[in-house]
């Protein structure tokens, strides 16, 4: 009788092995992607597996760079327009921080979301996103520059001038938050973390009013939020310098999710690069009119070079670490008393 436990746990054992060697030899190539996933065709995303889903509810998220709210609505003509166009209902899911957007689409509760440039990555490897299109105009995609903003009235002039300052980075995963500065600033003469203390403020609008409010001496944060928040009056652009500019960066990176029915998926990208914004989302997107086909391989290349290059590949450990940071920050923010 003891011994039957026994002899069914080493034949579990052996099942289970036998299943994980059948699953590599089945899986050519699977790069960076979490062993869930495989990348036969080499091109850095998720293949389509045997099993594939067609949900009745399409899920739409939006990168949380700023309150979900302002992009719920911002989005709203476009939510409305692809549920006519897949002929399925369409809801907006409020994400709270990118590894929770991560893990929405990693557990098949989101159907499609638009990441922001540096959680794209994980996004791809951690939880089999396919991104296929970015926002921009008949010129092509559009794009963004890593800025540092100061405050007008200070003294700070170029980045040389930040060393024993504090500066606000939005978050760990975040392109042009955090891994661009780490990339680029040594060239510049500055090492963030080592020269300035950093300080994860949870968004490039915390950042902004952060250092409008003095709680940081400078921002590390994306141009088209900063103007979004001038163009709605939430800052003054008196208020700030601008003392540092990179080039370009693509903007954030819609995906779906990988195991869906390829006749979904197909009509999903349609319906995407037929939608011309309406005035109002092209006055929200400072001029963007469209959705523009990308791929992960090609218009990524050097967002994945900043993440190699800051030390932040984008692998499953780097992940779990930013995940868990962002898990506790949310908890003191919970902690803290609510304001009367």
């Amino acid at each position: 009788m003891k011994s039957y436990p026994i002899a069914a746990g080493l034949a579990l054992i052996v099942s289970v092995s036998w299943s994980a060697i059948a699953s590599a030899q089945q899986c050519p190539n699977r790069g960076q992607l979490d062993d869930a996933y495989c990348d036969a065709d080499k091109d850095l995303v998720a293949d389509v597996p045997a099993r594939t889903r067609d949900p009745s509810v399409i899920v739409f998220a939006y990168t949380p760079v700023e309150d979900p709210a302002v992009y719920e609505n911002a989005f709203k003509p476009f939510t409305e327009y692809l549920g006519k166009c897949v002929e399925k209902r369409v809801v907006y899911y409020p994400v709270q921080s990118n590894s929770a957007e991560i893990e929405a689409m990693r557990s098949g509760r989101l159907t499609v979301a638009g990441f922001s440039t540096g959680p794209v990555g994980f996004a791809v490897n951690m939880a089999g996103a396919v991104p296929f299109a970015a926002k921009g105009t008949e010129k092509g995609v559009e794009g963004y520059n890593l800025i540092v903003v100061v405050k007008s009235s200070g003294a700070i002039q170029k980045l040389s001038d930040l060393k024993g300052k504090k500066v606000g980075h939005t978050a760990p995963s975040s392109n042009s938050g955090n891994l661009a500065p780490k990339a680029l600033f040594p060239e510049q003469g500055i090492k963030p973390g080592e020269d300035y203390q950093i300080v994860f403020s949870g968004g490039h609008d915390k950042s902004v009013l952060g250092v409008d409010s003095g709680d940081y001496d400078a921002g590390t944060v994306a141009s088209d939020v900063f103007e979004r928040m001038i163009a709605r009056g939430t800052v003054k652009r008196e208020n700030f310098r601008i003392i540092y500019r990179s080039e370009t960066f693509p903007s954030s990176g819609f995906a779906y999710a990988h195991d869906l029915r390829p006749e979904l998926a197909e009509k999903l990208k349609k319906c995407f690069y037929d939608f011309r914004f309406p005035p109002d989302m092209q006055k929200d997107f400072e001029g963007d009119d469209r959705f523009f086909p990308i791929t992960y391989l090609k218009d990524w290349a050097i967002v994945r070079k900043v993440a190699e290059d800051s030390g932040t590949p984008y692998n499953k450990a780097a992940y779990e670490k930013e995940a868990a940071r962002e898990a506790e920050a949310a908890k003191k923010k919970a902690e803290q008393p609510k304001k009367p």
